[in-house]
């Protein structure tokens, strides 16, 4: 099993506690000391030069009161709780600050040079102490010559006491820097490691399919932006779990609708129950249910294309050619309704930069919803003006409009409002979802203005193109031609 985060923290605090303790118990113990012993033997070796130099006066001829030389030395020797010796050169102690306890001892060996480079000894001074101690020298000299020598001896263990002084000051400050840490810790478990608990809880959750879970962490920080993104994760894969649900029943109806009949008119044909005569009518309302089975087919495929990204293939082309011959193509179906088309563009030539294609297919799915639900003898009004370095084209019909409820879902895949369900038995739903998700790809905006009884605009935008003089070089034409306007069923202007 893998070792919790909150786990790995803990023993990462604990060692860290540990190395702290260890480090100051090692590295810090000997710096300190040899720091305070290089210390205190400076300070002892000025001292003992100036009692050299006192000194020194009796030898140039100076009076020097003894006895009161005497009670500095041991004063000064209290003070720094020390053992000060003043000796000749053979090593004989002459004076001592112990009341001349040492007096005529004889120190075996004396070489005050032994010390070489140092300006201090550390041991038991040639065995005459039972402890070791810190021994400093300084040479008594006059006339260019040295008589004696002032030794100075501090015990180490007074060394020691200060250096315990200064480790326990350390300690201290460890204990309260790791009282602080621990501090750090208590606000990371609740600002970090609770919320990060709750979030892994609620991906879990997630992962078992209980999209319903909430994740409960109410903070204004990553974990909180953390966890409501998650939340609204849960939210949109609901939704889109509610969606493909509707949308397999939806299929499923509108391809078992078709199927049926198709299945009923062939079993009635093979059965007897169509007579030969009726073949040819029942046959062309199988060949119209595949037609729409076909229909449905190819919008599902165009659907699924756009849901991929990258889809687009833009280009600069004319919008104002794009909507004249889209609406060129509902010559027939506008010629047997009397239904005609009023064409305004704000420039003979508009360009725009698009995937030319599907703008195509969009303007075809508006036009053909406009004329599915106009009134016969009607107009259709689809007008394009630039604005703001964009192209606004609108489709308006003057038909039977949708319901005000219904506006919110006609941009919902296979949605059709009870009104299109008598004039548009045909059609899958999907013709309006296709519009928006082109027009959406296109980074674009399509609205919709509708009136019931009144009828229905649609307005969508694309971005203009700054390359007409190209565009025109490319064509070596300078106008379009206008003899589409020619069509009785055509009628164009400019704004």
């Amino acid at each position: 099993m893998a070792r919790p985060l909150y786990s790995k923290f803990i023993l990462g605090y604990l060692i860290f506690g540990l190395l702290s303790v260890l480090t100051i118990a090692t590295f810090s113990s000997g710096i300190t000391r040899d720091y305070l012993i290089k210390d205190r033997a400076n300070a002892l070796y000025d001292e003992a030069n100036d009692i050299a130099a006192s000194c020194s006066l009796m030898y140039q001829g100076q009076h020097q009161d003894m006895d009161l030389f005497s009670t500095q030395l041991k004063n000064v020797s209290t003070y720094l709780h020390t053992e000060t010796w003043v000796v000749n050169k053979s090593g004989v102690v002459i004076m001592d600050s112990k009341n001349g306890s040492r007096v005529h001892t004889t120190i075996p060996d004396f070489d005050p040079t032994a010390t070489g480079n140092r300006s201090y000894t550390i041991g038991t001074y040639y065995k005459l102490f039972d402890q070791n101690v810190l021994s400093v020298s300084a040479p008594v000299t006059g006339n260019y010559t040295t008589y004696g020598y002032v030794l100075i001896h501090l015990p180490v263990s007074e060394i020691a006491d200060s250096q315990s002084h200064i480790l326990d000051i350390l300690y201290m400050t460890c204990a309260i820097i790791f009282a602080l840490s621990l501090v750090i810790l208590v606000v990371f478990t609740i600002t970090v490691y609770l919320p990060l608990r709750k979030i892994a809880a609620g991906a879990n959750e997630y992962a078992a399919g209980n999209l319903n879970y909430r994740i409960k962490v109410n903070a204004h920080d990553e974990m909180g932006y953390l966890s409501n993104t998650l939340n609204y994760m849960s939210d949109e894969l609901n939704k889109m779990e509610e969606y493909q649900r509707n949308f397999i029943a939806n299929v499923s109806h509108d391809f078992r609708s078709p199927l049926t009949s198709i299945k009923g008119y062939l079993e009635a044909i093979l059965d007897g129950t169509i007579p030969p005569e009726m073949y040819e009518k029942y046959l062309s309302r199988v060949i119209s249910e595949t037609e729409r089975l076909h229909k449905l087919t190819e919008s599902m495929l165009t659907l699924n294309s756009l849901d991929a990204k990258g889809f687009l293939s833009r280009t600069n082309f004319d919008i104002n050619r794009v909507i004249k011959d889209t609406a060129a193509s509902f010559e027939g179906t506008c010629d047997s309704r009397h239904i005609r088309f009023d064409l305004t563009f704000s420039d003979n030539i508009q360009m725009v930069y698009a995937d030319m294609g599907k703008i195509q297919q969009v303007l075809y799915n508006l036009i053909d919803n406009a004329i599915k639900f106009s009134h016969d003898d009607s107009v259709i009004y689809i007008q394009a003006s630039s604005k703001y370095e964009k192209i606004f084209v609108s489709v308006k019909d003057t038909g039977i409009g949708i319901p005000r409820d219904s506006i919110k879902k006609i941009w919902d895949r296979f949605y059709k409002t009870d009104l299109s369900r008598g004039k548009d038995k045909r059609g899958t739903g999907l013709g309006l979802s296709i519009v928006k998700e082109i027009i959406q790809a296109h980074g674009e905006n399509i609205d919709v203005i509708s009136t019931e009884g009144v009828g229905t605009e649609f307005i969508f935008s694309l971005p203009s193109s700054t390359s007409l003089e190209k565009f025109l070089d490319d064509r070596h034409i300078l106008t379009f031609p206008y003899d589409l306007l020619q069509s009785p069923f055509l009628r164009g202007s400019l704004l």
